[in-house]
């Protein structure tokens, strides 16, 4: 019986995740195994400091599709998602957070909505997101400004779940958000004006349960800004 899939990259953006990569990093091998003739893992290690870059090493050892990619130092999500993007060698790339909030198995629904729709870029969005009512409305807050300044329309930009062809990466000569979280942002805003298909799909989202999130750091919020100044004036 034919796979869902041909080829499949999937990485995951990692940054003190010890408590969570091996889980996270076994489900995707479980279901891209089921689901794709041939599949490659990254592991995007951004300079952590606790061990999860040895745990990613242990699991790359045991699985010739497994790599690990290495920050020497933590350069931000948006440098890390860059490295899993320009780094994936197959015709189309997934990505999940590494924080064990998502459901990997859901990468079917994925795929069955871009065969459906022909889109190049499949993006989840939050049924429930599980997060306090303040990061709900201040991620609101942030996806009114992305829309007013560049009249990108979803309803999540940040959703760390995403399906996207190699060719709209391959468009992308270089993403330019490092530090920030307006990465997600970037590539839609960029893949829009470049005239590729973006559909979005419900995911499933769970509660943190083990480790801490990163992104309400006040520098990345800041940077996040600059980020979205400085290409709102590139592109005006």
């Amino acid at each position: 019986m034919p796979k869902l899939i041909s080829e499949l990259s999937v990485f995951l953006p990692t940054f003190n995740e010890q408590e969570n990569i091996k889980k996270v990093a076994e489900s995707v091998r479980k279901h891209t195994a089921e689901i794709a003739d041939k599949w490659e893992l990254l592991i995007v290690d951004d300079g952590s400091k606790d061990n999860t870059h040895e745990i990613a090493e242990a699991l790359a050892k045991l699985d010739h599709r497994v790599r690990v990619v290495t920050h020497k130092e933590n350069l931000g999500y948006g440098a890390t998602l860059s490295s899993g993007f320009y780094g994936s060698r197959f015709p189309w790339i997934a990505f999940i957070d590494s924080d064990d909030q998502f459901d990997f198995s859901e990468i079917r629904n994925f795929i069955e909505a871009q065969k459906s729709s022909g889109a190049d870029l499949v993006i989840g969005y939050y049924k429930d997101r599980k997060v306090s009512v303040s990061k709900k409305i201040t991620s609101k807050m942030w996806e009114y400004l992305v829309f007013f300044m560049f009249g990108l329309k979803v309803r999540d930009v940040d959703c760390g779940f995403k399906f996207i062809s190699k060719k709209v990466i391959d468009s992308i000569p270089r993403l330019e958000s490092q530090r920030g979280a307006f990465i997600s942002s970037e590539l839609l805003i960029k893949a829009k004006r470049k005239g590729f298909k973006i559909v979005e799909i419900p995911v499933t989202h769970y509660p943190r349960l083990k480790g801490v999130g990163t992104g309400r750091n006040l520098r990345v919020i800041i940077k996040s800004f600059m980020d979205l100044f400085r290409l709102w004036r590139k592109l005006k």
